[in-house]
């Protein structure tokens, strides 16, 4: 409450209270007056219980988490406090600084969705016939579907994961489903390279990589994101280019390891002895890391591990332009 306080630009002396329960009547008249819809001072709340339970504060637009909470009936009644309708409130948002959303992905939260069902009402001569085997009753749980497509404009269809725990946001803050991340991902990819050939192109350089993936975060598509798509189509041992070339060209992704491999062969040709065994651990790492480990930033990394210094690396591969030259030139064989 103090720093908050210390830093707000409001000139409200009470933009930001503390309710606790050893705040005694006080606090309680700040609770009534923050549950209070036409007020908007106080703004902020702190507490360390009290919204956990009943309160009834409709406009609460942020809930910020600095506490473990590691009871799950705990952690519905606080997300609670934002689930509460009002006019013109059509999100709320969760800042969460301690891993508390993990929640979502326990059955206890709701359980995985369960699908329309429609029901076909009974034709005549239907009534009392057994059920055949494998027939559902209207006691079974429906079937629960494994996927979900997504047909796009290419008349293609992705097929993702129907369960993820993951929350995709608009660029206005607004929450989206996976398919609808899906179709604007696919809808904002031409802007940023035209055809399999040009991403391959740029993939396969670290320079161009790196502004590729700047651009992409830069529209709503940052790594951490990424990464979200890279689950929900099973790609996780993959490389971030097959998420992109799965949702622009519905190129099925293959392993780092297979594309390592692959990259190997070129690599036997292109160098000699003491680089490639330096790229083979380059390689490595790739397969085990991720393609982060390719940037060009990563390489005094690398070095160092591999021989544990600069100097030691030069003895046994040349110098460092020649160390970088070979660093730069091999990955385009992995694309």
């Amino acid at each position: 409450r103090d720093l908050i306080n210390q830093m707000k630009i409001s000139t409200e002396p009470n933009y930001c209270v503390r309710v606790t329960a050893d705040d005694g009547a006080l606090g309680e008249q700040w609770l009534e007056e923050f549950q209070d819809n036409e007020k908007t001072i106080p703004t902020i709340l702190t507490t360390s219980q009290k919204l956990s339970t009943g309160v009834d504060a409709r406009n609460v637009r942020n809930i910020v988490l600095m506490r473990p909470v590691n009871s799950m009936i705990e952690f519905k009644q606080i997300i609670g406090r934002g689930t509460r309708l009002f006019d013109g409130k059509d999100y709320f948002t969760v800042y969460d600084f301690v891993k508390a959303y993990e929640h979502f992905n326990d059955p206890e939260w709701d359980g995985e969705p369960i699908e329309p069902e429609t029901v076909k009402p009974n034709q005549p001569g239907d009534a009392g016939e057994p059920n055949q085997p494998g027939e559902q009753t209207d006691d079974d749980p429906p079937e629960r579907p494994k996927k979900l497509k997504i047909k796009l404009a290419d008349g293609k269809e992705r097929t993702i994961q129907h369960m993820s725990a993951t929350t995709f946001w608009s660029p206005d803050g607004k929450p989206m489903s996976a398919a609808e991340f899906i179709k604007r991902m696919f809808g904002e990819l031409p802007e940023l390279f035209k055809d399999e050939d040009e991403l391959r192109k740029l993939w396969g350089q670290p320079d161009t990589r790196k502004a590729l993936l700047e651009s992409l975060s830069e529209k709503g598509y940052g790594v951490d994101q990424l990464d979200d798509v890279k689950r929900m189509i099973r790609a996780e041992k993959s490389d971030l280019f097959d998420v992109l070339a799965y949702i622009a060209f519905a190129l099925p992704p293959i392993s780092r390891a297979k594309r390592a491999r692959a990259g190997q062969d070129q690599i036997a040709k292109a160098y000699g002895p003491e680089l490639q065994d330096f790229l083979s651990f380059v390689l490595s790492q790739y397969v085990s890391e991720g393609v982060g480990e390719l940037d060009q930033d990563k390489l005094p990394v690398l070095l160092e591990l591999k021989y544990e210094g600069i100097n030691d690396a030069t003895r046994h591969l040349g110098s460092v332009k020649e160390i970088r030259q070979a660093f730069v030139g091999f990955q385009q064989h992995l694309y």
